[in-house]
């Protein structure tokens, strides 16, 4: 079959560079699935984006769709006339030309009709536009007096079919062939042909349409640049991302600053340097910052001095205001900063920032002392953890919190272990984060995370499906990752009461059982993105271990254990020692009157029939909660001990209370037990008592045999077909033997 090459851009404004790679993934995929559906098949898909444009390049696009026949299935042929003319009319054909192909042992009418398939260029509109549609977008706009909303606004559209346009429109655009260069080039370009497309982006507009290769280009530029300056690039992935969705053709050259600056913390210099200009900075062997960038322009200038000289000078301001927030904020000490902290509101029902303050002041303090851990210095560091909230530099940049907290603390001539305990405490920040080095620092970071997930839950705004509007899951994350690879023994549940019990009266203290089932969720998810099975744990849990690295190490050699040979054995028994010791509970219980509340080891298994043994069924509802279930039961000594006739018990138990409204309190509930029982086990009583039934004896023994007429059967009660299918017996032997013992 033929096959084509497909092009399709979409042509816009700036798009946010921040969604660049995403917004080109998923109009790729949504493609992807679109030709899927309709069984059109390709060799490759390929997505390319640049700031100003998101293109697709397909090869070996299949030419048109597999003709099909479908089948299309109608009334039975015993059905009423009007129904089969009725489905010959809606085929648009008459009776006689209809086909009968028998299904499920009965005749039916069937309409087969051959569908030719449709050719690509005819369904390529359809698809184009539900793949743009299809890109979820946060905020849409609209543009001019037009009703299409995107996520921002679109100015050309090319979509070809190896040489030819593929008319159709999409947001007000008619397609065709023309596409743009670099915005202040003001150039353009015709394709002639599909597969021309990334080729002739970059030799004939100097645009790179491939972001990972743009993005390579970019790491290789930067390394070249920096190995110029004798230095080291740091590269932050992230950062890079951003700065290929910035350019189209990328260039790199160093520029440099004052060395004043290097006085100010490098932190603040680097996140001014990153946030404000998209700069990659430089150090030395020693890892110290340098006074040097490195920055990417959107096209390779001729005069690149020019464009060196001005970035200079706009980045000097930036830095300006970072050594201006230094001096101001060391002027006031971190402690000074604490009575101001309650006048800054955390939640409503939470109190203030600095009543928050104290809270992680006393939890690190009881951390501290159940781990060993220095209580005073880490109850000081918890109390100033806050204070540089307060401060100018936090304020201009937000991710600096707790970071400058550790330099003001210094500063103010606080110990070493209390400045590296602000600086760590809101670490692990993100999924695969440092942990705290120090001791204190993993104290305050616990007391942190924990006072924010019991408060927060404590007044009921918890996570709930997929929104976690305060991150919860993350912190709590966090802390099992403390906990577990810092190998900090804690009691979790004493923990959470502990950290309950600091906080306003409006913080509910008895979702201590929620919070703590919330942060083994959180747990199961931890493992199960280290691939441990889902059983493994919940065998642990079983077990309820308070502290969570107990649970970790349980978790460890459990799942080493059912790696060895003799692992799938020694479960299988100890499967059936919990049920059997289970059932024999229940079975106590329901002598005395009461239910049998499980443990999480004897939680009966599904089945016994491996080892041939009556499965007593289980119910929520004993036989007799009534006291004088008691009497009864010593009156009747088979109950507990014979577990064909306490099976048979529990059935006569279900029939008589859910289907036929006994009251099982009532003299006659145990009557009507009393006779059903001699009824099915006539020998265990020396009686030759049958059951009673309104209607004739006219019933068979296996609702699968016929009966021969004038032959006599036995009507058997759902306990004695319950009892016969337990044993393994066929129903109609089972009936015969019925007729022997009882005389029928």
């Amino acid at each position: 079959m033929k096959t084509h090459d497909f092009l399709l851009e979409l042509g816009t404004e700036e798009l946010p560079p921040k969604l660049l790679l995403k917004l080109s993934n998923t109009l790729r995929d949504n493609f992807d699935q679109e030709l899927n559906k309709l069984n059109l098949s390709f060799n490759n898909i390929k997505a390319f984006a640049t700031p100003r444009r998101l293109a697709i390049s397909i090869s070996g696009l299949q030419s048109k769709q597999q003709d099909q026949v479908i089948d299309k299935k109608g009334p039975s042929t015993q059905s009423p006339e009007m129904a089969i003319n009725g489905f010959a009319k809606s085929c648009g054909v008459t009776v006689d030309e209809l086909e009968k192909k028998e299904l499920g042992g009965k005749e039916y009418f069937f309409y087969s009709k051959e569908e030719p398939g449709q050719h690509v260029k005819d369904l390529l509109p359809a698809i184009i536009e539900k793949s743009i549609m299809d890109i979820p977008i946060t905020r849409p706009m609209k543009w001019g007096d037009l009703d299409h909303s995107f996520v921002r606004p679109v100015h050309w559209l090319v979509v070809m079919l190896d040489q030819d346009i593929v008319k159709t429109n999409s947001m007000g655009l008619e397609s065709g062939r023309e596409s743009r260069g670099l915005r202040f080039s003001d150039s353009s370009l015709s394709f002639s042909h599909a597969n021309e497309y990334e080729n002739m982006m970059n030799e004939k507009a100097q645009i790179l349409v491939d972001f990972i290769k743009r993005k390579e280009l970019i790491r290789k530029q930067i390394l070249s640049v920096a190995k110029t300056n004798n230095a080291e690039v740091v590269i932050d992935e992230s950062l890079l991302d951003e700065v290929c969705a910035l350019v189209e053709y990328p260039k790199a050259f160093s520029g440099s600053f004052d060395k004043k600056f290097l006085d100010v913390p490098q932190e603040a210099i680097i996140s001014a340097m990153k946030s404000h200009q998209k700069y990659f900075h430089l150090v030395d062997s020693k890892d110290k910052l340098l006074p040097l960038f490195i920055s990417v322009a959107n096209i390779e200038s001729s005069n690149i001095q020019a464009v060196v000289e001005g970035n200079e000078r706009v980045i000097h301001p930036r830095l300006a205001d970072s050594e201006f927030f230094w001096n101001q904020d060391k002027a006031i000490k971190l402690e000074e900063r604490l009575s101001n902290l309650d006048s800054v509101v955390f939640m409503k029902s939470l109190g203030s920032m600095g009543q928050k303050a104290k809270r992680i002041e006393k939890l690190s303090s009881y951390i501290s002392d159940l781990v060993g851990f220095d209580q005073e210095m880490s109850a000081r560091a918890g109390l100033l953890s806050k204070t540089d909230l307060l401060s100018e530099m936090v304020g201009e940049f937000a991710d600096l919190q707790g970071i400058m907290g550790g330099y003001y603390a210094l500063n103010d001539g606080e110990s070493k272990e209390v400045s590296f305990a602000i600086r760590e405490h809101y670490q692990p920040r993100f999924a695969g984060d440092d942990l705290p080095s120090t001791d204190e620092g993993i104290a305050v970071s616990l007391a942190d995370k924990m006072d924010t997930l019991t408060g927060i839950y404590g007044i009921g705004q918890g996570p709930t499906g997929s929104k976690d509007p305060y991150a919860l899951r993350r912190s709590a994350l966090g802390m099992l990752r403390i906990l577990l690879e810092a190998k900090i023994e804690l009691n979790l549940k004493s923990l959470i009461d502990f950290s309950l019990s600091l906080h306003l009266k409006e913080v509910d203290r008895k979702s201590a059982g929620d919070i703590y089932n919330f942060m083994m969720e959180r747990l199961k998810a931890y493992y199960r993105d280290a691939n441990i099975d889902g059983n493994i744990y919940d065998a642990v849990l079983a077990v309820s271990p308070n502290s969570p690295l107990d649970f970790h190490h349980r978790i460890e050699a459990l799942n080493e254990f059912t790696k060895s040979a003799n692992s799938k054995s020694l479960i299988e028994a100890n499967k059936r020692i919990a049920t059997l010791a289970f059932e024999n509970a229940k079975l106590e219980a329901a002598k005395e009157g009461r239910e049998a509340q499980p443990t999480q080891a004897e939680k009966p298994v599904q089945t016994l029939s491996q080892g041939g043994d009556v499965n007593i069924p289980r119910t929520d509802d004993p036989i007799n909660p009534d006291p004088r279930a008691e009497a009864w039961a010593a009156k009747n000594s088979w109950f507990g001990t014979d577990r064909a006739m306490t099976y048979t018990a529990f059935e006569i138990h279900k029939d008589l209370t859910e289907k036929e409204g006994f009251d099982p309190s009532s003299d006659e509930y145990y009557a009507e037990v009393d006779k059903r029982i001699r009824v099915d086990f006539p020998h265990k009583f020396g009686t030759t008592e049958t059951k009673q039934t309104a209607a004739p004896v006219q019933t068979v023994a296996s609702a699968n045999r016929s009966v021969k007429p004038g032959r006599k059967t036995v009507k058997l009660t759902s306990s004695q077909v319950a009892i016969a299918k337990k044993l393994g017996v066929p129903l109609e032997d089972y009936a015969k033997q019925l007729k022997i013992t009882e005389g029928a």
